[in-house]
């Protein structure tokens, strides 16, 4: 018998470790919203908690999905934002894995959800009027402080076909701006092997800049926060039952984060997006349909998995056209 030699050895505890975190990424990435399915968002924050409430968990993470997966293939196929223009071996494979996420995209758009939100508390946590003698009606669109739910705010106040495409643009604008997100960290990356470059010397290491992008998104979402608060005239819906599901939304999402960053360095950004993309919306979709019951129906669900399949196949192909 002939002895394995380090290198082999180190190269196939490297893939190991690869799709490892992957998996843990794509189950982080795929369940981070799960907590706050059953909390009553009220008017919501920016884009995705409105998106789960109009178009249910699975179809929100799906179109996401789908839209940042075609996002960061273009920016890298074509090299937008500064990024060198990536060459893959096989690019009739590579358009065709394209082209398929962009078809799953327009499928999924005929998926119908029953999505309805179940609310144990819907008192505010923080008061919105100070105590008065006689009682009064609350004012327009606050919450009345008794456990009220009837009053119809945000997108329940919308009809429901309406209230359909706005989740879906929704969902689309995220994914994109989501897929776009990585572009500065290869930005920096690709330019800190240039010599005379602002960022030469720079880590090349993913890792190094997971602490980078999660303080963004929260600096960003405090950002957003305070413009709530402003439009609210101070009186922002702050429910006792969206703060620990919450904080758990952002704790799963920072591990998953972490995952990716650190599969990346290990299987390189062109195989993991790719899977990533598709692989989390899969478990999105898995939860919606058969634990929260947001696709029912044989024909719903037919669609339902025809589009998967079809987000899949092209989210592989994508991957297989890069190696």
């Amino acid at each position: 018998m002939t002895a394995q030699s380090p290198v082999s050895s180190s190269g196939s505890r490297e893939l190991v470790y690869g799709f490892l975190s992957l998996s843990l990424a794509v189950l982080l990435y795929g369940s981070y919203l799960v907590p706050m399915r059953r909390a009553d968002p009220r008017d919501g924050n920016m884009a995705v908690v409105p998106t789960v409430e109009a178009v249910g968990l699975g179809l929100c993470v799906l179109f996401s999905g789908s839209s940042s997966l075609l996002m960061g293939w273009a920016s890298s196929r074509f090299g937008w934002f500064g990024v060198s223009p990536e060459e893959v071996s096989r690019p009739l494979l590579n358009y065709c894995g394209a082209g398929l996420c962009l078809v799953s995209g327009v499928i999924f758009f005929f998926v119908k959800t029953n999505v309805a939100t179940e609310s144990a508390d819907s008192s505010p946590l923080l008061p919105t009027n100070p105590p008065r003698v006689s009682p009064l009606p609350p004012p327009r669109g606050v919450c009345s402080g008794r456990g009220s739910s009837d009053a119809r705010t945000g997108l329940k106040a919308v009809r429901p076909e309406i209230r359909r495409l706005i989740g879906f643009l929704l969902a689309v604008a995220s994914g994109l701006l989501y897929g776009s997100s990585f572009v500065p960290v290869l930005y920096i990356k690709e330019h800190a092997l240039l010599n005379g470059s602002a960022y030469h010397g720079a880590s090349t290491h993913d890792v190094d800049y997971v602490y980078a992008q999660c303080s963004g998104v929260f600096l960003t979402s405090t950002v957003y926060f305070l413009i709530y608060c402003i439009v609210k005239r101070n009186r922002p819906h702050v429910l006792p039952s969206l703060v620990l599901p919450a904080l758990l939304c952002g704790v799963m999402w920072t591990l998953g984060t972490f995952c990716w960053f650190l599969a990346s360095s290990f299987l390189s950004a062109v195989v993991t997006f790719p899977i990533l993309s598709a692989g989390y919306g899969l478990v999105a979709a898995l939860w919606g349909s058969l634990v929260f019951k947001e696709v029912t129906g044989p024909a719903n669900i037919l669609v339902l998995v025809l589009a998967s399949a079809v987000v899949l196949a092209g989210s592989l192909l994508t991957a297989v056209s890069k190696i």
